[in-house]
């Protein structure tokens, strides 16, 4: 009988501490969204050009492209909007979607960030909607003789996020550069509760990986191993946050004591406004490239990024 006790109570021992551990540390790094999501970044069905239910905005457009139509290509958080543009100014016989991925026919692509670079240094994308490039990404397209040429259509901000429940939610940049360089390891630190701090990064090449380095500069980010018992702060952009994750149980930290709401986005009292860039390889002689871009830069195409949720670069 005493045997029997032991052996049930060293059980449930076992399980509390399975169970408190999934809570505490793995429940935190188990991506729960849909396999689409996991693998792309992003639901494409959601945001198709001219399915009726897609969630792009709808926008009268005075262009309508014909001939060589640039193929079109991108990072996850601004899909949506290429995608509208797409919708505004593209045959619809343009676009063709399988179910899981655009054809190799079709004039609009969705890869990431990173392969949207290789793909217009490549020559397999005539134009590309993406953050600023890493310096390999540079050295790349140099390397393939690409002359890349970057047009700013629009603002965003770079953001750092939390867990929705952390007391923090204000932070000056150079607290959130201590944070990334090991100065602080733990949030009580920074006004919050006495745990661990996780400061999470993004694999390399992402966008929003290419604009944490260029936030850091020369202070060199490290990750203590005894985060991963803590609670997290990671980066991305505004746009993805409230837009396509819809925040997932995180809230996005003011810096300077400014939160990046449009407002501040435009003002550019948030102290971290990325610019969002059309990029095209000056060797790509497509007329088209430039008919569209003045488009997008138009009143048209500008209402399009506002109402998507991103800041125009024209007032």
């Amino acid at each position: 009988m005493k045997r029997a006790i032991i052996a049930i109570l060293l059980v449930f021992i076992l399980a509390a501490f399975d169970f408190a551990f999934y809570r505490l540390v793995v429940k935190r790094y188990v991506n729960q969204s849909s396999a689409e999501m996991q693998a792309k970044s992003i639901e494409l069905h959601k945001f198709l050009p001219f399915d009726e239910g897609s969630q792009i905005v709808r926008a009268s457009s005075s262009l309508k492209l014909s001939g060589d139509l640039p193929i079109i290509d991108g990072a996850a958080a601004l899909y949506p909007v290429f995608s509208a543009f797409v919708a505004a100014s593209y045959p619809k016989d343009s676009v063709e979607f399988d179910g899981q991925n655009f054809t190799s026919a079709s004039r609009l692509k969705f890869s990431n960030t990173r392969d949207a670079y290789k793909a217009i240094s490549d020559g397999e994308a005539d134009l590309i909607f993406v953050a600023a490039p890493s310096k390999q990404q540079l050295a790349y397209a140099q390397e393939k003789g690409a002359r890349l040429r970057f047009v700013p259509i629009g603002l965003e901000a770079f953001v750092f996020i939390v867990n929705a429940n952390n007391k923090v939610s204000n932070l000056s940049v150079d607290q959130v550069r201590g944070i990334y360089s090991g100065q602080y390891s733990d949030w009580s630190q920074l006004g919050g509760e006495r745990m661990r701090i996780d400061a999470v990064q993004r694999n390399v090449g992402s966008g929003s990986q290419s604009a944490f380095l260029k936030f850091m500069g020369e202070t060199q980010p490290k990750r203590k191993i005894t985060g991963f018992f803590g609670s997290a702060i990671g980066f991305s952009f505004r746009y993805y946050v409230e837009g396509i994750v819809q925040n997932g149980g995180v809230k996005m930290l003011s810096l300077n004591g400014a939160y990046p709401n449009k407002e501040n986005i435009a003002s550019r009292k948030y102290p971290l406004v990325a610019e969002i860039y059309a990029v095209y390889d000056e060797n790509n002689k497509n007329e088209n490239i430039r008919i569209l871009i003045d488009w997008i830069l138009s009143p048209q195409g500008q209402s399009i990024i506002e109402n998507s949720g991103y800041v125009p670069i024209k007032g």
